[in-house]
């Protein structure tokens, strides 16, 4: 198996299926590619039909999005324990991961992934609403163990993005 990434530095999405995979212990194949390519839409091409990473192949299957792939290797590979296992929190789980999945996006254009830089910026009204919708967030499902759901599950992967990226902004 072989999950085709971009800089987990600046790659969001790249970032997310890896450390989900790396904090399960599943084994693959990593494959970089330049993000600053000429011919990225090319390059990437070859492997999926969206020409964007991160990509997942397995045998003859190709999956390219961050929470398919998270959803497939949970399946596939880990029988369901990539999930928390009680219904109500699994259900709380996945709401969360889509909301993160599919939102946020005044926090994303505002700040942007690099957790090497240092900067200082002034957030908009609408992003920093959305960082105390994260807030709340940990707040409200941040037991002692300090992964939302008590273990490491797809949320977590999906929210560990946003942590490494606030110390670059104070």
């Amino acid at each position: 198996m072989k999950l085709i990434i971009g800089n987990k530095n600046y790659s969001t999405w790249s970032l997310r299926p890896w450390f989900f995979m790396q904090a399960m212990g599943v084994t693959f194949e990593e494959q970089l590619v330049s993000l600053n390519s000429d011919n990225l839409k090319v390059s990437l091409s070859q492997f999926s039909p969206s020409a964007k990473v991160p990509v997942l192949v397995d045998k003859s299957l190709t999956v390219w999005d961050t929470l398919a792939i998270c959803e497939y290797v949970n399946e596939q590979y880990l029988e369901g324990s990539g999930w928390p296992r009680d219904k109500a929190d699994r259900a709380l789980a996945r709401s969360l991961t889509s909301e993160m999945h599919s939102g946020f996006s005044a926090l994303r254009n505002e700040l942007p992934m690099n957790i090497r830089a240092k900067r200082q910026v002034t957030l908009t009204n609408a992003a920093q609403a959305e960082l105390e919708r994260i807030d709340d967030i940990w707040s409200a499902y941040h037991p002692k163990s300090g992964w939302l759901f008590d273990t490491f599950s797809i949320v977590d992967a999906f929210f560990a993005p946003v942590a490494l990226r606030l110390p670059t902004y104070g």
